[in-house]
């Protein structure tokens, strides 16, 4: 990638909201570049989406969940033609809103993981239910790590702006 391109896309991880006018100044660069540069990282799919990150306690929510599954990988027939019958984009796609990723991956004996608010406990517990219901998903094999969004004590909050410094000293070093 172009620097212009790389220090764009740090500059709108950092704050989403400022103008292309805003963005040209910080990066010495035309407005009409910006607009430009931007357009095409949408078009590419570099930019996926603009949002906010709220205080999640303070909209509602005591709990983050990350929870490490292990993927069935002996199905049974019943179990590999309920998964046919449902894909497994269907199978997201339909998952409660409180999930905001799940992913396949590996570590620690398990490969994929979920990370999802809640209001309190119950709904988390719902969640697991639903989650072992999957047929895809192995239902002994499940762990979570719930963080205690009133806690008073945060040693970093969730942010973007660690990243976008991040990808500029990438940039440096490539």
């Amino acid at each position: 990638m172009k620097n212009v391109e790389i220090r764009l896309i740090a500059e709108l991880v950092k704050n989403s909201r400022r103008s292309d006018r805003e963005l040209a100044k910080v990066l010495g660069t035309s407005q009409p570049t910006v607009t430009r540069v931007r357009r095409r990282l949408e078009k590419e799919g570099y930019l996926r989406e603009y949002t906010v990150i709220p205080d999640f306690n303070k909209v509602g929510f005591q709990l983050a969940a990350f929870i490490l599954v292990r993927m069935k990988t002996n199905l049974s027939a019943e179990e590999v033609e309920k998964a046919r019958q449902i894909s497994m984009k269907d199978m997201i796609e339909k998952a409660p809103d409180e999930i905001v990723l799940f992913e396949r991956g590996m570590g620690g004996g398990y490969d994929g993981i979920i990370i999802s608010f809640h209001k309190n406990y119950s709904d988390y517990s719902k969640i697991i239910e639903r989650i072992r219901e999957y047929p895809f998903v192995d239902a002994s094999a499940t762990l979570s790590f719930l963080i205690d969004l009133n806690d008073k004590i945060h040693y970093r909050y969730f942010t973007f702006s660690t990243l976008a410094k991040y990808l500029l000293t990438m940039q440096k070093h490539a």
